[in-house]
């Protein structure tokens, strides 16, 4: 369910006069008052929150917990596991 913002569209109480978010379903009606003191408000449009990529995917406890294994690079040819099961570091000598 999408998180909305209203705002107060005329003098308000503190609740709408500043905008607050109300969490709905798309199929609702849009609010047309304050839940507080009835006063008009009207929804505003927000920024949507999205991850982009994949990076929110590759974090070590998603990682381990689909069964992987994660390395970073601490030098050349060196890397140090930092999620799953497998050897502490690995060298390319």
């Amino acid at each position: 369910m999408p998180i909305f913002e209203y705002r107060s569209t005329a003098e308000g109480c503190e609740h709408c006069l500043d905008g607050f978010d109300h969490l709905q379903k798309l199929s609702d009606p849009e609010l047309e008052t304050c839940p507080k003191c009835g006063g008009p408000i009207r929804k505003q449009i927000g920024a949507p929150a999205l991850a982009m990529g994949g990076a929110h995917l590759l974090r070590e406890k998603n990682v381990s917990a689909k069964g992987f294994t994660q390395y970073r690079k601490i030098g050349k040819g060196v890397y140090e596991k930092t999620a799953g099961k497998g050897p502490g570091i690995i060298r390319g000598d």
